[in-house]
């Protein structure tokens, strides 16, 4: 009788077992029973256990199939007769509970939290910047937890990580200079231009990374001196008595030692360092990346029209065609390593972070501001080879079944792809697209990295998406994510992008503040640091928080509109950076862009393409809940 018993309990449990299973899954989002389970199984094993995978391309609605591999698809072929479209709403189901949650945290912002944390995002940059005037001027970098300053390791010339950006120049000076301006210190930004005249040279025994002085140096320079001298962009009138277009001198004189790069190559792209006293150096690389050779044009391009001398512009353009006329004939990709000389691609893989980022931003802000058709044509047809080939996921953002949509490192030959982790640069795309005007696709890429933040409280310098786990474990500080954030917010409007700004700002005051500044995060899991604060915390990570929360900034009440370099310099939209005092000397070639590219891109007669998103599209988040909660669920954050 005994073992009757058992049987019998044997029974009665599994058919309970089975009904809650058919309660849980088959009855869909619209019964819930008021109950909220706590699932500990991969739900992404749902959505492919019911999907017939046989024939699906692979830049289909799923790539969160990758993540587990063959065990998916034995998995699907024993199921292959449930019903499909019961068991797609099913698995959406799971992220369907306790949507109240994102709503009830994000769907409100008041003024009060909002000046609350504007002044913090002003304490932090002023914490930083005070320190490095005190412990680190006239050097290039604080370090923050030793309170001392940084320059170029003149013992290990090999050492590029530092070496490339730290040129004995004072760079966190110049390259601050701006931000002071968007906090409203029109005296400390006086005070720091005259000393950048009275202190920094160029004429220094230093070999530099031709990209980095670009956008942090030459940069800084001439965004400084058009606010000093341009009393309508933005800020009024904050020129002073005796200035002499000193740091537009400083700019020419500085991009004039950068001209060596250009020589000696026998495409036209150049090298990737110089010596500011020498040239480039007899020992120097055949190699460089497309961002830090087609990433020029944007400060090259003004400096060229502000001083009525076509060589920068030349140069820098003549690069972008060089590095276009390379790309793939099948797929329209770029590789992001190239040999200079032979113009073969060193690196093939093809993606959106580092080595390629600022490369596309580039395209179409030289569009914008320099009003040549050519450039946006390219980038139209770069944006849609990158979603042709990078683009996985489902069609739309905010609507369907599938994965959200993420774009992935691919072959630039095949659009195949060549790993499973994407970088943290890669968050400056959303804000691109912003200003691209393809907001809705902004919106879902930066919600999945706002979800890695989330779980990490930083964001790794390489996240592995099939393993839900970083791959690279530093955090430098980068302004990306915050960036996107701020594009996001300016273009919609929508609180979640406030509570975004809060949770990075709160989250780098606990992890990240030492003694006297900032230090890098060493391991995003464990909160170890590194001893340095890189100049673009002030620069760009502190000016894009304070920017998110101050509403009345000049910035945003001017008549005048402006633009940000991939350094975060302020640069006016201004019809004179529209006007060459030369005639074109070097016209579009034949091969540059295809008749159809240049026949069927015409660019848009306002070049603003920010958007809001319309009324019937608006919900109470940017984001249904749904799809933030299965976002959440992809890195693992439940």
């Amino acid at each position: 009788m005994q073992w009757r018993s058992i049987v019998v309990g044997l029974v009665v449990l599994r058919l309970s077992l089975s009904c809650v299973l058919w309660l849980a899954f088959g009855l869909g989002p619209n019964v819930s029973w008021g109950f909220n389970f706590h699932l500990s199984f991969n739900l992404h094993k749902l959505d492919l256990l019911f999907r017939e995978e046989k024939g699906t391309d692979q830049r289909g609605n799923s790539w969160s199939q990758r993540i587990h591999g063959q065990r998916y698809e034995e998995t699907t072929r024993t199921c292959a007769k449930v019903g499909e479209e019961s068991l797609k709403r099913s698995y959406l189901s799971f992220f369907d509970g306790n949507k109240d949650e994102y709503v009830r945290r994000y769907s409100s912002f008041p003024d009060t939290l909002k000046a609350k944390m504007k002044g913090m995002a002003k304490e932090m940059f002023y914490f930083g910047y005070d320190n490095y005037m005190k412990y680190a001027f006239p050097e290039d970098e604080l370090n923050p937890i030793d309170c001392e300053g940084r320059g170029p390791d003149v013992l290990n010339p090999s050492n590029i990580n530092i070496n490339d950006v730290l040129g004995n120049y004072s760079l966190t000076l110049i390259d601050t200079l701006d931000t002071l301006l968007v906090l409203g210190n029109v005296t400390e930004f006086q005070r720091a231009v005259k000393l950048v005249i009275d202190t920094v040279s160029f004429d220094k025994d230093s070999t530099v990374q031709v990209f980095e002085a670009n956008i942090r140096i030459l940069g800084s320079l001439i965004s400084s001196h058009i606010l000093l001298t341009d009393p309508k962009h933005p800020f009024g009138k904050v020129g002073f008595e005796g200035y002499d277009n000193e740091l537009l001198h400083l700019a020419h004189d500085l991009a004039v030692r950068l001209l060596p790069a250009f020589e000696n190559t026998s495409t036209g792209i150049p090298y990737p360092r110089v010596n500011l006293k020498t040239g480039v150096p007899p020992d120097s690389i055949n190699e460089t990346c497309t961002a830090g050779a087609g990433s020029l044009l944007v400060e090259f391009g003004i400096l060229s029209r502000l001083i009525g001398d076509s060589t920068f512009e030349w140069v820098a353009r003549r690069a972008v065609r060089a590095l276009w006329s390379l790309r793939s004939n099948e797929t329209g990709l770029l590789g992001n390593v190239v040999n200079i000389q032979t113009g073969q691609w060193v690196g093939k893989q093809s993606g959106l972070g580092a080595g390629m980022d600022s490369f596309y931003e580039y395209l179409l802000k030289s569009y914008i501001l320099f009003g040549e058709k050519e450039d946006y044509r390219m980038f139209q047809a770069a944006y849609e080879s990158i979603q042709n080939h990078m683009r996985r996921g489902r069609e739309s953002c905010n609507e369907g079944e599938g994965d959200p949509p993420l774009y992935v490192n691919v072959n630039m030959f095949s659009g195949e792809i060549m790993n499973t982790w994407i970088d943290s640069l890669q968050a400056f795309f959303p804000g691109l697209q912003v200003l691209n005007g393809d907001v809705d696709n902004a919106i879902c890429l930066h919600a999945f990295y706002y979800a890695i933040w989330k779980r990490f409280g930083a964001l790794p310098e390489r996240y592995n998406w099939q393993l839900q786990a970083p791959d690279v474990l530093f955090y430098p500080l980068r302004p990306e994510l915050v960036e996107s954030t701020y594009l996001l917010y300016q273009a919609t409007k929508n609180p979640f992008y406030l509570h975004v700004g809060m949770d990075i700002l709160q989250s780098l005051e606990k992890n990240a503040k030492v003694r006297c500044g900032y230090a890098t995060l060493h391991h995003v899991v464990d909160k170890s640091k590194e001893d340095r604060m890189e100049s673009f915390f002030l620069s760009e990570t502190c000016k894009y928080l304070y920017l998110l929360f101050d509403e009345d900034n000049p910035l945003h009440r001017s008549d005048n509109k402006y633009i940000f370099t991939t350094e975060g310099h302020v640069v006016p939209i201004d019809k004179r950076f529209r006007e060459k005092q030369w005639n074109d000397l070097f016209p579009c070639e034949e091969g540059v862009l295809t008749e159809r590219e240049m026949n069927n891109r015409s660019p848009p007669n306002n070049i603003s393409n920010c958007n809001r998103i319309p009324d019937e599209r608006r919900y109470t988040l940017p984001l249904k809940s749904i799809y933030m909660r299965q976002i959440d669920h992809m890195v693992g954050l439940f």
